[in-house]
């Protein structure tokens, strides 16, 4: 990690000799290189644990490097020979902890014995374990009503214990679930489950190596999912098309020096990635998606023989109304909303008509946006004018992050539950489970600053850090009676608590899960649909702690007691005993043990890879779309036209999962040593009177009165389109407005936020 704060273009290709040396830097300073090394060679391995990053497939389960440099700094940091003990606690208050950095808080290693917050000397002390579960059972039993307590799930937690969780919850009496989910991919199911009846990516790793064209919209592999790079790259190699759209010139698009082809190490080569890169403008990628279909559908109506008639018949409706819309739309309104001109838009079109087959990834450079549901129905459309779903090297591939997220849900961590599987619930367990849906993330944030929620439990992540509207969250927070965060370290939702508050360590992916049976392995679901086991090397970091299953099940036997039939602490003696209850709720699990056995795991059924649409009408839908000319910056604009409105998305630094900051470098777009910068373009710089380098402060321009700034943020002129700026999460987190949420989604708009940017002050 880089201590000078500099920026400094960065020549080299994505993955290579710098991610060697980032990987042996991470290890390094969590002082386990050689612990570390071993540690990496079980990674995603069949006898191994899965990677406790990203959600991206395993190719090859007998290859003894199936990890990418950012899961090595992930696996590092679990793996870390620093510890935080009831020593380490003593020496602060929770005041002095809150004027550290979130890099700072997770740096210092894993948490070793359960904690619970002392008010009178504002310090954390050790709680036994049976003692933390009878004060959680004494609240959730206090409360007047189960739907005043709130239950948040991180995309990490495993299929076994997300299972236990929502059988737990559910008996309690409540749907509150809201989940990482709910902040990324929500769009994604959202907008697929009615077009297509399945809310997942439709296509296999396999998809990979025969598809003739892949289109990547908003999604950024080298550093988000960093062994997606290996595809792409094979892609290339055998002629595939690959087809970017992005705001920023990303390095991982651009080429990648795969660490494991000896000759592109040794000469220091690199393979090409993209074909064809377009830079539109933040939010614009609908109207760009437009201009690629009018041009597909006018190249039908000049020469015939582009679209896919039969499968158009067949398996969709509603494609005469689309074809009618593409026809009418304007090229002038398409290039001034996307930001790209017509002969681009054309260009892809031209791509698409000649491929036989094509796969459109995204992530949540799609996601969080307002019209989000929409663009993701749109690029679903694109994909069927070719009948692009249900064939080899063809489909949907939203690329999810968090390792589990994906499964998480399939086990039933959802707000929104459907009939079928609360039915199914009542059928096995004897008990009728709560009907009324319940809160997402945003909403559980309101509910929290309305005194509606009033206990927080959180089974693992980190909930103050990852939020929109951070003091908003903050002040919702601290308004509970309780908070509890299983966790393995020390993270800002420790610090930002309630009135009582404990912190719950937990195993590590990494680790020997230990219970009555045997050493145990959990399992996770990837981004599409493979579902494997996972199993740890490592002796616990602390001889007292928990595994999330059994955190769980102790919980919930706790709070529970004699009115659930549920043999809870039981079934975490023995994992394939969750497995077989997961079984009885969901038939798509059926011989669920027998299955991870096997190397690789299994798929589970994916309805419309085989085109059979769970659907009403039992077809796939074409959907009609306007191009958005309402966003929240429009409007921005509109209100304030005598000023320069910038459009402001947030991101992840290449030193950085999610919230966990694993230093503060980001290589990739030549930052180092620092994290408060501003990407913007050279032109809008001078716009603004200022110059490269300066400092601003941001602040959001909305329409609810309230003040929302980021103070002191360096300029960095960079290639970007005018009118849009680039910041890192979560310093930016504090910008997103709670009301600013995907339509009939509710994902919080991170990737689209108006700004006004001032000069900072001299301090």
């Amino acid at each position: 990690m880089t201590t000078d704060q500099k920026i400094e273009f960065y020549k080299g290709p994505a993955g290579g000799w710098g991610a060697l040396n980032s990987v042996k830097n991470a290890l390094l300073r969590q002082d386990i290189p050689i612990k570390g090394a071993k540690t990496l060679l079980s990674a995603n391995q069949p006898d191994g644990f899965d990677c406790p990053g990203c959600a991206w497939p395993d190719r090859n389960h007998h290859s003894a490097f199936e990890f990418c440099e950012n899961g090595a700094k992930a696996v590092a940091a679990e793996a870390t020979a620093r510890r935080v003990d009831p020593a380490f606690f003593a020496q602060y208050t929770v005041a002095e902890l809150a004027e550290k950095s979130d890099f700072w808080l997770e740096d210092q290693g894993r948490l070793t014995q359960p904690m619970v917050y002392h008010a009178p000397s504002d310090q954390y002390r050790p709680i036994a374990w049976d003692d933390a579960f009878a004060l959680i059972a004494r609240h959730l039993n206090a409360l007047p009503d189960p739907n005043q307590a709130i239950f948040y799930t991180s995309g990490r937690a495993s299929n076994e214990a997300a299972f236990l969780y929502q059988l737990f919850v559910r008996q309690y009496g409540t749907n509150n679930f809201p989940d990482c989910s709910n902040m990324c991919h929500e769009p994604s199911g959202s907008g697929m489950r009615p077009q297509i009846g399945v809310g997942k990516g439709t296509v296999t790793l396999d998809d990979f190596t025969r598809a003739d064209a892949i289109f990547i919209f908003g999604q950024n592999p080298g550093t988000n999912h960093p062994r997606m790079l290996g595809e792409l790259r094979a892609a290339h190699k055998r002629g595939a098309r690959i087809v970017s759209f992005n705001p920023l010139r990303e390095r991982g698009l651009e080429r990648f020096q795969d660490p494991q082809d000896k000759l592109e190490m040794v000469t220091f080569g690199s393979t090409p990635i993209s074909t064809h890169y377009f830079q539109l403008r933040v939010g614009g990628d609908l109207a760009a998606i437009k201009g690629i279909m009018k041009h597909v559908i006018e190249q039908e109506d000049a020469r015939g023989g582009v679209l896919d008639h039969a499968f158009i018949a067949e398996h969709t409706s509603g494609f005469d109304a689309l074809a009618a819309d593409l026809r009418a739309e304007d090229w002038a309104l398409l290039e001034q909303e996307s930001g790209l001109t017509e002969a681009q838009m054309r260009a892809a079109g031209d791509v698409y008509i000649g491929a036989g087959s094509v796969i459109a990834c995204w992530g949540m450079g799609i996601t969080q946006h307002k019209y989000s549901v929409a663009t993701i129905q749109t690029i679903v459309d694109l994909l069927m004018l070719r009948g692009n779903l249900g064939r080899e090297g063809a489909g949907a591939c939203p690329v999810r992050g968090h390792s589990n997220v994906q499964g998480d849900r399939t086990v039933g961590i959802w707000e929104a539950p459907p009939a079928a599987l609360l039915d199914r619930l009542r059928d096995v367990y004897g008990f009728e489970p709560p009907r009324a849906h319940g809160v997402d993330t945003v909403e559980a944030i309101h509910a929290m600053l309305e005194g509606r929620g009033r206990v927080f439990i959180a089974l693992g992540g980190n909930f103050a850090a990852a939020t929109p509207d951070t003091y908003e969250t903050w002040k919702a927070l601290r308004q509970c009676d309780l908070t509890v965060h299983v966790t393995t370290k020390l993270n800002r939702s420790h610090i930002v608590h309630g009135r009582e508050a404990l912190i719950l360590p937990c195993l590590g992916r990494t680790e020997i899960d230990m219970q009555a049976a045997g050493p145990q392995g959990v399992t996770v679901e990837d981004s599409m649909s493979m579902v494997h086991i996972s199993v740890g090397i490592n002796p616990p970091a602390s001889q007292h702690l928990l595994s999330e299953p059994a955190i769980v099940a102790r919980m919930a036997a706790a709070t529970l007691g004699d009115k659930s039939r549920v043999p809870w602490l039981w079934l975490i003696e023995d994992y394939a005993r969750i497995r077989d209850e997961i079984e009885k709720v969901f038939p798509q699990f059926a011989d669920y043990n027998a299955r991870i056995a096997v190397p690789g795991g299994f798929r589970l059924r994916n309805t419309a890879s085989e085109r059979v649409w769970e659907t009403e009408g039992r077809k796939a839908r074409f959907y009609v779309h306007p191009v958005p000319r309402d966003t929240p910056t429009h409007r921005a604009r509109e209100r304030m036209k005598d000023r320069i409105v910038f459009t402001l998305f947030t991101a992840r630094s290449h030193d950085q999962y999610n919230t966990t900051i694993y230093g503060m470098d980001d290589r990739y777009r030549g930052v180092f040593g620092q994290r408060r910068v501003l990407f913007i373009h050279a032109e809008d710089i001078r716009a603004l009177g200022l110059k490269d380098g300066d400092w601003v402060d941001i602040h959001t321009v909305w329409n609810d009165g309230q003040e929302r700034r980021a103070d002191g943020f360096r300029l960095v002129a960079y290639d970007i389109p005018r009118g849009n700026l680039g910041a890192y999460y979560p310093e930016t987190n504090p910008l997103v407005p709670l009301s600013a949420v995907a339509d009939t989604a509710g994902t919080p708009t991170s990737k689209s936020i108006p700004v006004l940017l001032t000069p900072r002050e001299a301090a």
